[in-house]
């Protein structure tokens, strides 16, 4: 069984001696047996956390390099006006704390999830027209999770607040 243990970002296709197709669902595992596309066994030995992005590299513990590719599956596709429909399409889908693909193509903007009849209906109600079919599913990685950011991102906040309040309030009401 060939290890991948690093995670090499964003790779071009030619550098890759193989490539491994998942769903998202799998994509979100850090630790996976699978079998490669050409039917090479394969272990993940990935730190937690990161989402495995389409045609991003894993590089094997001799060396060898894989290629992610996202799987086509089964999504929703909700389609609404640019602007402040989109955006409030958007939040309201986010704000139910699910995974969500946005983009744009000759039609207009949309917000892309997995088929869920909850979702389907907030988006329906919001203005949105749904397309069931099946295509790759990579949604939006967080403000905080970017992939190729090149650095990690922590803070402190350990602060010592110390406030002294001698206010005097004198009330006088006419009546």
């Amino acid at each position: 069984m060939l290890k991948l243990i690093e995670r090499l970002g964003p790779i071009d296709a030619s550098t890759a001696s193989d490539t491994l197709t998942l769903p998202f669902e799998l994509r979100i595992r850090g630790r996976l047996k699978a079998e490669s596309d050409s039917g090479q066994p394969l272990g993940l030995f990935l730190d937690r956390g990161p989402v495995l992005r389409d045609g991003e590299g894993l590089k094997a513990e001799n060396g060898e390099i894989v290629r992610i590719c996202a799987a086509i599956e089964p999504v929703v596709t909700a389609r609404v006006s640019t602007g402040l429909p989109l955006a409030r399409l958007a939040y309201h889908l986010g704000n139910r704390h699910v995974q969500l693909a946005l983009g744009e193509d000759a039609k207009g903007g949309w917000v892309r999830f997995p088929p869920d009849h909850v979702l389907e209906e907030l988006a329906e109600l919001l203005g949105a027209t749904l397309e069931h079919h099946n295509a790759t599913f990579d949604p939006e990685p967080g403000a905080y999770n970017q992939v190729g950011g090149g650095h990690s991102h922590s803070h402190s906040h350990s602060h010592s607040h110390d406030h002294d309040h001698d206010h005097a309030h004198e009330h006088h009401h006419a009546h």
